[in-house]
């Protein structure tokens, strides 16, 4: 038993220090178990192991004026009155991990190759890694690429990437101002959703990206690019429209363009959305 714990720790050791995310060590424990004490192979500090909500907490900053709770970081005062449940049951590289220093998206990229890291990679044409503006004030997220971005290599470039472009000059801004990119960068079969271990493996390349560019509000669009960034299995419209601190950047969820698609009588909410992003980054909507 012993052995396959620590055989499953190297593996997660070895897979970290693949992405150059450097040493880190954690565990999810429950509630019912006593607290250990871990250490990461040659390091000479020892730390109490920490619960996945403790863990956030270590990484987030705390921001009193959005509203966020000491105690369930991220999480808004309407948004307390119901538990966030951690979303990955493997531990996460990204709440353990520290910025990379003299990152960029063009080493991350290096970095990610011609990956066959998950199953993904069987039936992909490209990787779709992202797209925009290195500098952007504002990046969205959405799950993973369809067939069009399969095809081209660029996220967000069939009809709902055609109803995102049309949000974000409604916005006043361009495509090229803000930056675009997926949870998973490889199609899912069918366009099915990303899977968990598709997810634990491909979002720590996002975590970086977001790392490197640093925005000031992130938007993500749909449940599995919500729940990956806030480590909830709630549903969508439990939090959507309420604002969140994602490792110094403001974070809101709204709907998935592709969902408006078929219910196009919520683009009034997620217009709603995008004015509140627009007021914190001092933006007015272009004129018709």
């Amino acid at each position: 038993m012993e052995s396959d714990k620590r055989a499953r720790v190297e593996a997660w050791l070895r897979y970290g220090a693949d992405l150059e995310l450097g040493p880190y060590y954690r565990d999810r424990v429950s509630s019912n178990v006593v607290a250990q004490t871990a250490q990461a192979p040659g390091s000479q500090s020892t730390e109490p192991r920490q619960s996945p909500i403790a863990a956030a907490a270590r990484s987030a900053s705390a921001s009193s004026s959005f509203g966020l709770s000491p105690t369930t970081p991220g999480v808004t005062a309407a948004a307390r009155s119901s538990v966030v449940a951690p979303f990955a049951q493997a531990p996460s590289l990204f709440e353990a991990s520290e910025r990379i220093a003299g990152d960029t998206l063009q080493l991350i990229r290096e970095t990610m190759g011609d990956c066959t890291r998950c199953k993904l990679h069987k039936a992909r044409t490209n990787i779709v890694f992202g797209v925009g503006s290195m500098k952007a004030e504002l990046v969205f997220v959405g799950e993973g690429p369809g067939h069009d971005e399969d095809i081209k290599g660029e996220p967000f470039v069939g009809r709902a990437g055609k109803l995102l472009t049309q949000m974000i000059e409604a916005m006043g801004l361009r495509r090229e101002d803000v930056y675009i990119c997926n949870v998973v960068k490889c199609r899912p079969p069918e366009n099915r959703l990303p899977e968990k271990d598709e997810i634990t493996t491909c979002s720590p390349f996002l975590f970086r990206q977001i790392d490197v560019i640093r925005p000031k509000v992130i938007c993500c669009l749909g449940s599995c690019a919500s729940q990956t960034l806030l480590q909830t299995t709630q549903g969508i419209s439990r939090f959507r429209g309420e604002w969140f601190d994602f490792r110094g950047s403001k974070l809101i969820a709204t709907y998935h363009p592709a969902y408006l698609l078929r219910n196009p009588n919520a683009k009034g909410e997620v217009w709603k959305d995008l004015q509140k992003v627009m007021t914190v980054l001092g933006l007015q909507p272009k004129r018709k």
